[in-house]
Parts: structure tokens; C-alpha cells; sequence
């Protein structure tokens, strides 16, 4: 008899199926619990675009799913803001009301300080298709 059948065999251990991933909608971050600090940065990014950029460009940031969901919307909604104000400029009615488009930012601003998902009827829709947020 030879050493080799003499060893019992170890039991086969069951493989346990991985879960596929999939992925999560912007409504529900991913296990990951808001601080103030994500509130605060996309709360400045929508009316002062320039600082949803820079949280775009910061590593730290742009890998937290809140602030990069608002830091990519408040840019597309203030180029879109800046469209029509540009529009607007050509009349003089435009002309006066068109500066106090910017105030339409407060309102996703302070939404978004609450710590909620800010759904704008058609920017939400669009990033979302392009797979921006």
C-alpha cells in the first residue's frame, strides 16, 4: 500500500456565488454617511460654480458619490443658467431680470445642505443618461 491512500481526502468546500454588483442610484449613497463637510461642498457648488469644479478635481471629493452627484449638476444647471441669461440679455426686460436668475442655485443649494438628493426635472435626467453622476 503506498502512502498516497492512506491520506483521507480533505471535503470540498462549496463554492459561494459572489454577488454581481449593481450599481446604486443616486438617491441612496453607497454606505457611505454624509458629514457636514459633503453637505457644505455641494451646497457652495451651485452658486458658486467654480468651487463644484474644484471638488471635481480634488481627489478626496470626487470620490464621494454626494459631491460629485451635485458638483456635476451644479455645473451643468449654471452653464444651462448661463445660456438663457445670455438669451435673455438681448431684450431690456431680459436685460434687468436676468441677474436674478442666479438666485434659482439657493434653491438646490439649500436642498442639498439638508443632505438630500436634489432631483432637477430635466439636469437630473440628462447626467444621469450621460453617466456623469
Amino acid at each position: 500500500m503506498s502512502e498516497e491512500n492512506n491520506v483521507p481526502e480533505a471535503p470540498e468546500t462549496p463554492e459561494v456565488p459572489e454577488t454581481p454588483d449593481v450599481p446604486e442610484s443616486p438617491e441612496i449613497p453607497d454606505n457611505t454617511e454624509l458629514t457636514s463637510d459633503d453637505k457644505l461642498w455641494s451646497a457652495l457648488g451651485y452658486p458658486i460654480p467654480i468651487i463644484a469644479l474644484i471638488a471635481l478635481l480634488m481627489e478626496d471629493k470626487k470620490t464621494r458619490p454626494f459631491i460629485k452627484f451635485h458638483a456635476v449638476q451644479s455645473l451643468v444647471l449654471n452653464v444651462a443658467l448661463w445660456i438663457l441669461i445670455f438669451i435673455l440679455t438681448i431684450t431690456v426686460v431680459g436685460a434687468v431680470c436676468a441677474p436674478f436668475l442666479w438666485f434659482v442655485t439657493f434653491w438646490p443649494a439649500y436642498d442639498s445642505y439638508r443632505g438630500n438628493y436634489t432631483e432637477i426635472p430635466v439636469i437630473s435626467n440628462f447626467i444621469k443618461n450621460q453617466g456623469w453622476a
